[in-house]
Formats: structure tokens, C-alpha cells, sequence
């Protein structure tokens, strides 16, 4: 550049010296009297001299200026490529870290495929220890009626020696039982330690996949759900555990599924059992997936269906046998989209068959705000049996699911499973899991449960059912992905 300007220099003073070289030589031809107009031209040329001259320092000045801000153009487009460069190698971990994922979650599902045959393959043997038990024991009566007729005779010794190896027979067996049972109990935590390592690696994989878009879950291709059988142990001992809580005073500390016998029913019935809480909870319900469908009759809710394993209901008649003493505790746990969890807990009071198990729910307790108070008193509706206060409607047939409604209330935990909150406030978002404390804070839900256990307190319980004050009394926003 100063190459240029010196160029452009020369070129201006060879001009200015070439404008003064002409008016001297037509000075020789001309009279005295124009010498005052030829210095007037020099004073011209001066200036534009000068003009250019301040021309030049600020085109230089302008180029300075330009060149710095080019400069600063450089550097952001080099931030801009390198943030982009690690974009893209980021992008690709996560791509290789889900492919990871993917492949790990297909070894567990084997492994826990081969469990579960082997579970049964356990099971199978059991019931026919359990069969051959029962024939030895008919055995042993049948020598023992022979025993006391020959109590006034002598026995013979060898009739001495069977019942001595039938004895023996049967102590060996009940140590096989015993063993076996073990084995059994094993083999179920070995399963649920392998379902929570599937769940967790499947919500991984479903965060990093998750579309805005609403997408409906297969419910709707399992309609029939399992039914969970009213009685189905074949153990009858009567130093079974009541409840849950009763199973983790007697030692017990892992989460599962338990034979229960509660003190009003004459026989017993599975139940899963959640021991992460200090004392042990009985689970009701459990949504997590929609692999169920929770759009049920009457007769489904009353026995129970689902799968222990996965989503369930344990059904109207176990509730009601679990919490009949009248001193209950009903305890509501909901995980959001966001991954943050709330709970609720009521003193509890459920009617039985003839009531349509009436429920009544008092003092609120816990950072859930409260949205049950409106069903409190309310029996329980089904899709074919309406028991709801709408006049116009089947609350239960228009949101789906069965549930304590009133005309049509604030929650229902048992209705239609969305994998993200529906953008649309027709029918289709009615029948969605919802939990509605106000009209402005509702919680889309990605995951609840629902359980009981014995409560400490006296239980206040009134004719009227009327509920407390939730101690939650701040207003929550809609939260949803």
C-alpha cells in the first residue's frame, strides 16, 4: 500500500511542476501585466495538491479500518468452525453411546428370558415336591390312624421302621421345599434387579429418541390384559404376613412379589411389595410404560390384572381386605417428563363391595398438591358400571379407565397412557393419565404408583368423609415435555 500512495504522490507533484513550467514559458511571449493571474494558478494547483493530499490520508485511514474489522470477521468464522466441529464429534458419541445402549439392552432381555424359563422350570419342580409332600403326609395319617388302633397291641418292628423312613422321607423333602424355596426368592430379585436395568436403559434410549409430536403407546394392541388371580398361593400357613409392612418388620428388605393373608380373608393372595420406603408398602397400581391397558370392566378391577413385573392393578377386593382394619394410609407417587417426582399421602377410610368402595380420604400430606378432595366420598366407575355424579355422562366411558369419579373430577391415574402431553383439549386429552389440582396447574405424568399401608395415627374418619387442607397449598405450573 505505501508503494501505491507514493506512486500517487509523484504523480501529483510532477502535475503541480508541470502547471508551473507552462505559465513560465508563455511568461517569454506575454506582457508584464499577467504575472499576478499566473501566481493565482499556482495558489490553485497548491490546494488541489492539499485536497489530495487529505484525499489520500483518509482513503488510507478508511483501508486501516477495513482491514481490522476483516480481521475480526476471520476470528469469528474460526470460533464458529471449531464449536461446530465439536457439535459434530459430540453428536457422533452420543450416536455411538445409544448404539451401546441398544445392544446392551438386547444381552439383558436375553438374560432375563433365561431366567424367567429358568424361574419356571424351578416353579415346576416345586409344585411337584409339593404334590408328592401331600401324598407322603396322606401316608403318614394313614399309618398313624393304624398306629393309635394298635396302641393297645404291640407294633411290630417293621412297621416301626417304615414310620421311621417315612419320617426321614418327608424331613428331606420339606429341607428340598425349603431349599427350593430359596432358590425361587432368588431367582425373583435376580429378575426384578434385571427389569429395573432394562427400564433404566430403555428411559435412556427413549430420552435421546423422544419426538415432540404426541405418540400413543400400544395399549391399544394388549385390550385383555392378564387377570391377576384372587387366589392363587398354595401355601396356606397362617403365619403369613398381613401386609407389606407386616413382611418388613418380620426382617424382609428387598422389593417383590409376596404371598399376603390379610387377618380378615381365609385365604391369601400375591402382592408386590415396595420396601424402598422406611416400613414397607403394599403397590395398588403401577403405570410406568402403557404396555397395559387400564380401560377395564368392573369384574377386571375388582379381581386385578397387569403383569407384577410391569404395569398393574391389584384389584378392588385386595385393597379393600388390606386396609379394612380402617387405620390406612393411601400414599400417591407421579414422575413427570422432566424426570421430577412428587408424592401425596391421605388417611384413608374404603368401603367394600356393597358400597362400590366408597372412598374417603382425609389430610392431604406431602409436595403433590392436592386434587383428590373432589372425589372424596365417591364410589368407584367402571366403563360398565357408571356410579359417578354426572347426570348426562359415564365419566368413566368418556375419559376411559376405572376410577373413585365424581362429574368428572380433577384426577384419574388409571386413564389412557401418552408418551408426551397431547397439544390438542378435546376428548383426546381427557382421556389422558391426568392429576389437576387447579384449573391453571395440571401434571402430565409418565409414571405413577399407587399404595397403602397401616397408619400410626387413630383414624378420625366421619360419616361425612370430608377431606383436610393439603399442606401443598402453592400453585404449580403445567409441567410436560
Amino acid at each position: 500500500m505505501k508503494s501505491v500512495w507514493t506512486s500517487v504522490l509523484l504523480v501529483l507533484l510532477l502535475a503541480a511542476a508541470s502547471a508551473s513550467l507552462i505559465p513560465s514559458a508563455e511568461a517569454r511571449a506575454t506582457p508584464p501585466a499577467e504575472t499576478r493571474s499566473r501566481f493565482a494558478a499556482l495558489d490553485e494547483v497548491r490546494l488541489l495538491a492539499n485536497g489530495l493530499l487529505q484525499l489520500g490520508q483518509s482513503l488510507r485511514e478508511f483501508v486501516h479500518k477495513t482491514r481490522s474489522q476483516m480481521n475480526d470477521i476471520f476470528q469469528k468464522i474460526n470460533i464458529f468452525d471449531r464449536s461446530f466441529y465439536q457439535l459434530s464429534v459430540l453428536a457422533s458419541e452420543i450416536r455411538d453411546e445409544e448404539e451401546e445402549l441398544k445392544k446392551t439392552t438386547l444381552i439383558l432381555q436375553a438374560n432375563n428370558e433365561e431366567v424367567k424359563s429358568l424361574s419356571l422350570e424351578i416353579n415346576s419342580k416345586v409344585e411337584g415336591i409339593l404334590e408328592e409332600r401331600s401324598r407322603l403326609q396322606s401316608k403318614v395319617g394313614g399309618l398313624e390312624e393304624q398306629l393309635s388302633s394298635l396302641s393297645q397291641g404291640l407294633v411290630t418292628s417293621q412297621q416301626l421302621a417304615e414310620i421311621g423312613t417315612l419320617r426321614e422321607v418327608i424331613h428331606s423333602q420339606e429341607k428340598s421345599i425349603t431349599e427350593l424355596l430359596r432358590a425361587v426368592r432368588e431367582q425373583s430379585d435376580q429378575l426384578n434387579d434385571q427389569r429395573l436395568q432394562i427400564n433404566s436403559l430403555e428411559k435412556k434410549i427413549t430420552g435421546n429418541s423422544l419426538a415432540q409430536e404426541t405418540v400413543k403407546t400400544p395399549d391399544s394392541l394388549t385390550p385383555e390384559p392378564p387377570t391377576l388371580t384372587p387366589y392363587e398361593v398354595t401355601d396356606f400357613r397362617n403365619d403369613l404376613p398381613s401386609d407389606c409392612s407386616d413382611l418388613f418388620g418380620r426382617g424382609r428388605r428387598v422389593s417383590g412379589v409376596y404371598a399376603l393373608k390379610p387377618t380378615n380373608l381365609s385365604r391369601p393372595f400375591m402382592a408386590f411389595c415396595d420396601m424402598s420406603k422406611d416400613g414397607g408398602v403394599t403397590v395398588i397400581q403401577r403405570r410406568m410404560d402403557g404396555t397395559v391397558n387400564f380401560d377395564q370392566t368392573w369384574q377386571k378391577y375388582e379381581d386385578g390384572f397387569g403383569d407384577f413385573q410391569g404395569e398393574f392393578w391389584l384389584g378392588l377386593k385386595k385393597m379393600h381386605a388390606l386396609v379394612a382394619h380402617g387405620n390406612s394410609i393411601l400414599r400417591i407417587e407421579v414422575e413427570d417428563w422432566k424426570l421430577g417426582k412428587r408424592f401425596v399421602e391421605y388417611n384413608l377410610h374404603l368401603g367394600g363391595a356393597e358400597s362400590y368402595y366408597k372412598i374417603h380420604l382425609k389430610q392431604p400430606m406431602g409436595d403433590l398438591p392436592d386434587a383428590m378432595t373432589n372425589q372424596t366420598g365417591m364410589m368407584f366407575s367402571t366403563k360398565d358400571q357408571d356410579n359417578d355424579s354426572h347426570q348426562d355422562s359415564s365419566c368413566a366411558a368418556s375419559y376411559t379407565g376405572g376410577w373413585w369419579f365424581n362429574a368428572c373430577g380433577d384426577a384419574n391415574l388409571n386413564g389412557r397412557y401418552v408418551s408426551v402431553r397431547p397439544k390438542s383439549r378435546g376428548p383426546e386429552r381427557r382421556s389422558e393419565i391426568q392429576w389437576r389440582p387447579s384449573r391453571r396447574a395440571a401434571f402430565s405424568l409418565r409414571s405413577t404408583q399407587i399404595s397403602v399401608r397401616p397408619s400410626s395415627a387413630t383414624n378420625t374418619f366421619s360419616s361425612s368423609g370430608q377431606t383436610g387442607t393439603s399442606s401443598s397449598s402453592g400453585q404449580t405450573g403445567t409441567s410436560s415435555m
